[in-house]
């Protein structure tokens, strides 16, 4: 394949939605003005363009990079424009692979706001030299972040968030010796959530499981502080949570085994207050948080009651830590081709697959479906009658199998989906624009803020401002995340004509070749038809890919 001449390919990233500034559409503009200047409107209209929003530059997996780099390995473009040189990546080895990449590639890079371009020797230094001062710039930003969590540690403050359980929140104003007020938050004791807390430590002591202990709770109708059942992971988060820690001498030596970065003297340890952990968590938006070790953790006394003594706590970690070590099996071979679609009519709650280690008469291994939460409760919050698994399964491929038979069914079943798809669409699209309005009147009313916090520096109201500006940042924040979820899913949800055809087809055929599909074929096939399957402990009722009524039913 012949290389283009001066073909090339525009690259934009913003870690956040917003309509203003550097924002993906100038970005791409600006590159395009670049490009027109230097090499003609022609190459600028005809440029490849890779859009990036909501990821961050501190690597490169990010779904349009990765594109990009693909097609680069195609020779689809000569040549990488970018706004700046951090849209690309702000870690210098991410960056200096990357160079590396696109000179063997024989692509050059160009970054119009600092003006590098790698197709000539003095472009490519100046690149990296640029590259090493953006990181630079980001560890010590990192570094003023740590800084001040060790001030912060200090005073064993809460900041912010939700609150543990057995602990609300409560402000605690102070005046300093310039005479100005400052207003702190500390948790206060809830006792009776502290009596939950402690209920749940001695159960997981005595149970020495997390299953047994959520069987408990679920069984004698213990709820979360948000009205849940427990999960094993809700228990969990409790158990290794040091906020419950009484500093006593074995939380000290505990930290200090551990070699925690610790912000109190032995001699503050006394036997009363909890514990304060700061850095436990890196905390990405839509992401799970994710737990660092210990080693990164700032601890402090808190100025909060302590509720488990260190002994205990440390019991509990430690048992934690070897149940874990335990809990790795071999994963089975599953069968089940419901698995993660079927659900319990009685409950709602999932169902999952229940193998045994018996063959049926045509040698298959013989499996039912479980109700999780019967099987949490110990039968004491569902009863659901278990239906064999090999039976329902191949019930199901029967009634794929009649829909298949049936045009006049098939053709209406896709005409439902076209419609509920095509409204699906005006309503998401509806919701992006609402959501992108929003943001810009929150961009606005920040912008009004950060106008009043210059006025207000240094007295008492700087901080409830503070306050504002990162509750309204946190609203742009998940308005952005929401706008991403609700893009994504018009992508996944998009159904053409041809996508349609090639449904029909493959149900037209389905009949013919189902029986002749392995197990993972066969569970690929069903989840093309098949949304979610409810099992009423007589019949599974079969709700289709963008329906809301059940399309069929068998009996089992």
């Amino acid at each position: 394949m012949e290389k283009i001449r001066e073909q090339f390919a525009i690259y934009s990233r913003k870690s956040k939605f917003t309509g203003k500034g550097e924002s993906i559409g100038n970005q791409i503009e600006l590159c395009r003005q670049y490009i027109s200047a230097h090499y003609g409107n022609d190459f600028a209209q005809q440029a490849y363009v890779y859009e990036d929003e909501g990821f961050s530059g501190g690597n490169l997996d990010r779904p349009q990079f990765k594109k990009m780099m693909q097609e680069a390995k195609k020779e689809k473009f000569t040549a990488i424009v970018c706004y700046r040189l951090d849209r690309i990546s702000r870690n210098i080895g991410d960056f200096a692979n990357l160079i590396e990449d696109l000179n063997e590639m024989h692509i050059s890079f160009i970054s119009i706001k600092e003006q590098f371009d790698t197709s000539s020797p003095m472009g490519r230094a100046m690149m990296y030299i640029a590259s090493v001062f953006s990181q630079l710039e980001r560890e010590t930003i990192a570094e003023r972040i740590r800084d001040n969590m060790h001030e912060l540690s200090k005073s064993g403050r809460w900041l912010g968030g939700n609150t543990p359980t057995g602990y609300q929140s409560e402000g605690i104003s102070t005046i300093k010796e310039d005479g100005k007020v400052k207003k702190a938050y500390q948790l206060r004791l809830l006792p009776e959530e502290a009596k939950l807390v402690r209920l749940i430590y001695e159960k997981f002591l005595e149970t020495g499981s997390l299953t047994r202990t959520e069987t408990y709770l679920i069984q004698t109708g213990y709820k979360t502080k948000y009205n849940r059942l427990f999960s094993r992971f809700a228990i969990k988060a409790i158990l290794t949570n040091p906020v419950y820690m009484i500093a006593d001498m074995d939380a000290y030596k505990y930290f200090k085994n551990k070699k925690v970065d610790l912000f109190a003297d032995k001699e503050e340890f006394n036997g009363i207050n909890g514990i304060m952990a700061y850095n436990r968590t890196l905390q990405k938006p839509g992401k799970a948080h994710e737990k660092k070790e210990m080693d990164e953790w700032i601890v402090a006394i808190g100025g909060h009651e302590g509720l488990i003594p260190g002994t205990m706590w440390v019991k509990v970690q430690n048992l934690l830590d070897r149940n874990k070590s335990k809990n790795y099996r071999k994963p089975r071979s599953n069968v089940a081709l419901m698995s993660g679609l079927l659900y319990c009519g009685a409950c709602g709650d999932y169902m999952r697959p229940k193998l045994s280690d018996r063959l049926n008469h045509d040698g298959d291994q013989i499996y039912s479906y479980l109700c999780t939460m019967k099987e949490r409760s110990r039968m004491k919050c569902c009863t659901m009658k278990n239906p064999n698994g090999n039976i329902l399964d191949k019930m199901v491929i029967e009634e794929i199998k009649k829909l298949s038979e049936d045009k006049e069914e098939l053709r209406t079943q896709m005409d439902r989906n076209k419609k509920l798809l095509e409204d699906g669409r005006r309503e998401s699209e509806e919701d992006i624009l609402r959501l992108q309005e929003e943001s810009i009147l929150l961009g606005e009313e920040i912008a009004g803020l950060v106008a009043s916090l210059r006025k207000a520096g240094g007295t008492t109201a700087e901080e409830y401002i503070v306050a504002q500006i990162e509750e309204l940042h946190q609203k742009k924040e998940d308005n952005a995340i929401r706008i991403r979820e609700v893009r994504l899913s018009l992508i996944n949800n998009e159904l053409s004509d041809v996508e349609a055809e090639r449904i029909k087809e493959t149900l037209s055929s389905f009949p013919d070749t189902i029986d002749s599909m392995n197990v993972e074929e066969k569970r690929m096939a069903v989840r093309s038809f098949i949304k979610k399957a409810v099992w009423d402990g007589t019949c599974v009722h079969l709700y289709f890919l963008n329906t809301e009524e059940p399309s069929g039913e068998s009996s089992k």
